[in-house]
C-alpha cells in the first residue's frame, strides 16, 4: 500500500493569472488560470495520479475502478473536491443548491456545500458572504430593485481565517484573495449577479430563479464563522457531515495514524512523509487503513475527509 500523490487539472478563467503557478510550482502554458483543481474526481476536471502503480490514471478512474483504497462501503461518487483559486479579480456572487436539489432539479449526485482557508490576501482585503433578507420575498424585492449594496454583506479577512459556506448561503471571493477551497464533488453554480461585467461582448448568464429556491433566508451567521478549537501544533477548523478539515503545523517529526481515507494539501514549507519529499503544492491520498504516517521538516498541511 502507498501514498498516492496527484498532478493537478488547471482551469483557465476569465479573471485568472499566474499566481497560483508562481506560489505551488504547478506546470501550464496558460497565463489565465483561476483555479487548480488539486483532488477532483469530477468530470469538468480531473486529477491525475502522479506516482506507483496508479500513475496516469484520474482519480475517478481510481474511485470507480479501485475503491477498495478508499473503502469498499463507499457508494456514489467521490465526495470531494478540493481547490487553490486565486481571485485576481471579483468573482460573481453566487450560491449554491442542496443535496435535494440537485437531485431534483439538475439530476445531478450532490448539491454544493463550500468552506474557505484563507491562504494570502491582500492588505484590507475582504469577501462577500451572506445578506440582509428576512424573507425570501425581501430577498427577491432587493434583486428586482436592483438593492445589492443594501441587500449583501461585506466583510474583511485576514490570512489564517476559515469560514464554512453551507448551501444556500450567498457568497463571493474578492480580489486579491488566494484560498484553499474545500467543496462537495460538485460544479454547481448559481449565479446571483456579476457586476454587468461583459464577456465576449455579452453579460454571463444569471441563475435568479433557482438562486432565489435555495437562498437561506434569513442569513444563518453562526453556521459561517466557526470557531477553530487549538490543540497545541493542530486546529480543528470543520466537523460536520460533508467534511472535516484540521490544519497541523509541524516543526521537526510528527506522526499520526489514520484508518479512514483521508487527503492531505501541504500549503507551506518542506520536508518528507515516510521519507518521500513534500514540499508547498504537494498533495495526496492516504489510502483505508494505510497507518501510521510520519512528517519529519517544517511544513504545514491539511488533513480533510469526507
Amino acid at each position: 500500500m502507498e501514498l498516492i500523490f496527484l498532478e493537478p487539472y488547471m482551469k483557465e478563467v476569465v479573471w485568472g493569472g499566474t499566481r497560483i503557478q508562481k506560489e505551488y510550482g504547478y506546470k501550464t502554458d496558460s497565463d489565465h488560470i483561476g483555479e487548480a483543481w488539486i483532488v477532483s474526481a469530477n468530470e469538468h476536471g480531473l486529477s491525475k495520479v502522479a506516482n506507483g502503480k496508479y500513475k496516469g490514471l484520474s482519480l475517478k478512474d481510481l474511485w470507480d475502478n479501485h475503491r477498495e483504497i478508499f473503502g469498499n462501503e463507499l457508494k456514489g461518487v467521490f465526495p470531494l473536491l478540493i481547490k487553490y483559486i486565486d481571485a485576481k479579480d471579483n468573482l460573481s456572487i453566487q450560491v449554491h443548491p442542496d443535496d435535494k436539489y440537485a437531485k431534483m432539479v439538475e439530476n445531478q449526485p450532490n448539491g454544493k456545500a463550500e468552506s474557505w482557508y484563507i491562504l494570502d490576501c491582500e492588505k484590507d482585503s475582504d469577501i462577500l458572504i451572506g445578506h440582509n433578507a428576512k424573507t425570501k420575498e425581501e430577498f427577491k424585492k432587493y434583486i428586482d430593485d436592483k438593492e445589492w449594496s443594501k441587500l449583501l454583506r461585506i466583510r474583511g479577512i485576514k490570512k489564517g481565517d476559515f469560514f464554512n459556506i453551507p448551501a444556500g448561503t450567498v457568497h463571493a471571493i474578492r480580489k486579491g484573495t488566494l484560498i484553499l477551497e474545500t467543496q462537495q464533488n460538485s460544479d454547481i453554480t448559481y449565479r446571483l449577479y456579476d457586476y454587468d461585467r461583459l464577456q465576449n461582448g455579452k453579460k454571463r448568464e444569471l441563475h435568479i430563479q433557482k438562486s432565489i429556491d435555495v437562498v437561506t433566508c434569513p442569513y444563518d451567521k453562526k453556521n459561517v464563522e466557526v470557531t477553530p478549537k487549538i490543540e497545541g501544533n493542530k486546529i480543528d477548523y470543520l466537523k460536520d457531515d460533508k467534511f472535516s478539515i484540521t490544519k497541523y503545523k509541524v516543526n521537526g517529526r510528527q506522526e499520526i495514524e489514520l484508518e479512514s481515507f483521508y487527503i492531505i494539501c501541504v500549503i507551506e514549507g518542506t520536508g518528507s512523509v515516510n521519507g518521500i519529499e513534500i514540499s508547498k503544492g504537494t498533495n495526496f491520498i492516504v489510502p483505508k487503513a494505510f497507518g501510521k504516517i510520519c512528517f519529519e521538516g517544517s511544513v504545514e498541511f491539511m488533513l480533510i475527509h469526507d
